[in-house]
């Protein structure tokens, strides 16, 4: 019996990644910013109507880049404790000290009115997610920013297709960063990228990401994010069958919350949301009735992943801060169920039936 995990990774018809395939290695250019690499850059800025994208290698290394082009270092980043170990990783590697502010009850954002009791003279910027593809309070996060002179870095691995209010959710703050790993809905294998407001900064990034250098003239500290033709060639042939992804995700989403109304509580989403059905969230009363749910699942070879476990202010490797509740708490009865093109609905409802 097939096992069903929460996602699998969509492929693109094997004709449409082999045209590009071929011409690779026809014209043998295979890294260093090669021709589908640049394609892939300018049809995702168009896509999501920005005006400086940049492509790298994964969605790590943007929060990396997003920290250095900024100059932020030895300092503190107020960020939300309920995302992907990646977003603390990314504060932690650059020498930075995460500072958690608590979640929002009702979406799982960071509650923007807690950020400024978090602020101190060593804090030199905001890091919120928009979790699940669902929008932070980009308004009241854009105004404690100005008020303190903070720059803002939207952690948005979750938000390609989404809108809010008429714009690309990556749009807004300082510099944005997106993931293209291959369990999200759009990839290309590895991946990520930033988003970038400022033209200045962005040129000093793109600059990073190439070594820091021009030719022979060596500019500044760099480092390798360049991404490779193979992967731009999957975005590629991925970014036309972008709007029927969404599409069938959107209706799998909707036979869940047909099936599942009133039975368990799923994030509110905000008004003036254009979503993109990054993922299914359903909150259990407590972790006992999550971990005996997981059980039975298994049971029919389902597998939903906890996500996101644990609450990153209470990690190991992490000094110990402030406690997060509200994070703490949904955390651990939070999962996310499988959803993915290709997932038949039959399966949708032995899950329903099974919960």
């Amino acid at each position: 019996m097939e096992k069903i995990y929460v996602t699998k990774s969509y492929l693109p018809p094997r004709e449409d990644f082999f045209k590009y395939v071929s011409e690779i290695f026809d014209n043998c250019i295979l890294t260093n910013e090669g021709p589908f690499s640049k394609l892939l850059t300018e049809k995702i800025r168009y896509f999501l109507n920005v005006d400086n994208f940049s492509y790298v290698t994964n969605g790590t290394i943007a929060l990396q880049l997003a920290l250095k082009s900024l100059n932020i270092s030895n300092g503190e980043v107020i960020t939300t404790p309920f995302s992907y170990v990646a977003t603390v990783s990314s504060i932690l590697w650059e020498r930075c000290k995460p500072v958690f502010v608590d979640i929002e009850c009702e979406n799982f954002t960071i509650d923007p009115d807690k950020i400024e009791e978090k602020i101190t003279e060593k804090t030199q910027a905001i890091m919120p997610v928009h979790v699940f593809g669902y929008a932070c309070n980009v308004k009241k996060i854009e105004e404690i920013a100005k008020k303190y002179n903070l720059n803002v870095i939207y952690d948005a691995a979750h938000t390609f297709g989404s809108k809010y209010k008429g714009h690309s959710l990556c749009s807004y703050g300082d510099i944005s960063t997106l993931s293209f790993h291959a369990t999200k809905l759009f990839h290309t294998i590895e991946g990520g990228g930033c988003i970038v407001n400022d033209r200045e900064t962005f040129e000093k990034l793109e600059l990073m990401k190439r070594f820091g250098h021009v030719g022979d003239n060596h500019i500044m500290l760099g480092i390798n994010a360049k991404q490779d033709e193979f992967n731009a060639a999957m975005g590629l042939a991925n970014l036309e069958h972008i709007g029927e992804i969404v599409a069938e995700r959107k209706r799998i989403s909707e036979l869940y919350d047909f099936l599942l109304e009133g039975k368990l509580r799923r994030p509110k989403k905000q008004e003036g949301l254009e979503y993109n059905y990054a993922y299914y969230p359903v909150l259990f009363e407590s972790e006992k009735e999550l971990l005996a749910a997981f059980e039975r699942l298994a049971r029919i070879n389902v597998y939903p992943r906890r996500y996101f476990y644990p609450s990153l202010n209470i990690l190991p490797y992490i000094e110990k801060t402030d406690q997060c509740p509200v994070s703490e708490d949904i955390s651990s009865r939070i999962a996310c169920f499988p959803l993915y093109v290709g997932l038949k609905y039959a399966i949708v409802r032995n899950i329903c039936e099974v919960l």
